[in-house]
């Protein structure tokens, strides 16, 4: 596993999945490609494979433990039985219990929002072919907004395969009497606090984390990949409503670099997350910070691993 400590609370990566599914013109429609290639000496290896033109694209899960609770942020890739479509990911319970971690013990679970590859592990089958929640002393938090968009009597995004994802990783916690719904904002402890974020989903949330002199914001799919700190204005193909995420991701992002926060992403390669900093009226890499194991408190802040330019204005 991988851990820093921020502030009181201590972060620590599970990784499900690394990937490499797309081309940048398909992942990020109508990016210049340019840019791509102007950046090459940062975004290559861990963001970008410039041989195969592939964007590189990992699935976490983020173990926070806050104010004296076990706190699961998105659950990602679940078994793919019921799950038409979508790849299996690496066992969240035996990754959970590598660091000393039972289901038992998770106190709360963080949906950033309801797509397959971060609500997988919400459940676990039975021997009776039965979904259940995986951790059976936890409340799960949805927001209002993505529960009713992703409601299979109204689907309109993928209704097939999210009316499945539903089915398996959502009712049976509704059910289970296991979630806590919030919308606009909530509340967690006096060090993490959920926003919505609406475009990539119209229930996106935000953690925000301020501990000390720590700052950071887990972004969920906010951002697919560090392109966008360079054009925040485009949105990837997966965004449902483009124009409204490329506004919460510009909003997000100013206040991480007015803030010196970190940004800690779903997706990203690399060394996963990274600080940001104003450009004029732009944003640019200012330094990476790695998950390495075994990390002192303060550690997230490291030394760069390259440099971001942009290399047109608008």
């Amino acid at each position: 596993m991988h851990s820093i400590e921020l502030g009181n609370v201590s972060v620590t990566r599970i990784e499900h999945f690394d990937n490499r599914p797309l081309p940048p013109a398909e992942f990020f429609p109508g990016i210049d490609p340019d840019l791509w290639r102007a950046n090459r000496s940062w975004l290559a290896p861990d963001h970008w494979d410039p041989e195969a033109d592939r964007v590189r694209v990992a699935v976490h899960t983020w173990l926070l433990r806050s104010a004296g609770r076990t706190i699961v942020v998105d659950t990602g890739l679940g078994a793919g039985a019921g799950r038409p479509g979508m790849p299996e990911g690496a066992p969240l319970p035996a990754a959970l219990a590598s660091v000393g971690v039972r289901p038992e013990d998770v106190d709360l679970v963080i949906c950033t929002h309801l797509h397959a590859d971060h609500v997988g592990w919400n459940t676990r089958v039975t021997d009776d072919g039965e979904w259940v929640p995986t951790f059976p002393r936890a409340r799960y938090l949805f927001s209002r907004p993505d529960l009713d968009f992703f409601d299979p009597d109204g689907l309109v995004e993928s209704p097939g395969r999210s009316a499945a994802v539903f089915a398996a990783s959502i009712e049976p916690i509704l059910r289970a009497g296991q979630a806590e719904i919030w919308d606009d904002t909530y509340t967690i402890d006096e060090d993490l606090r959920l926003t919505l974020a609406p475009g990539h989903t119209p229930g996106l949330g935000v953690l925000t984390l301020t501990s000390g002199a720590d700052r950071a914001v887990f972004v969920g799919d906010l951002l697919h990949g560090p392109i966008q700190i360079l054009e925040p204005h485009v949105s990837s193909c997966f965004c449902h409503d483009p124009a409204a995420s490329a506004r919460s991701r510009h909003r997000v992002l100013a206040w991480a670099a007015d803030h010196a926060a970190l940004v800690v992403p779903a997706h990203f390669g690399g060394s996963r997350a990274v600080e940001v900093a104003r450009e004029g009226s732009r944003f640019t890499v200012r330094r990476w910070a790695g998950f390495s194991a075994g990390s002192t408190p303060g550690s997230a802040r490291g030394a760069a691993q390259g440099t971001a330019r942009v290399v047109r204005e608008p």
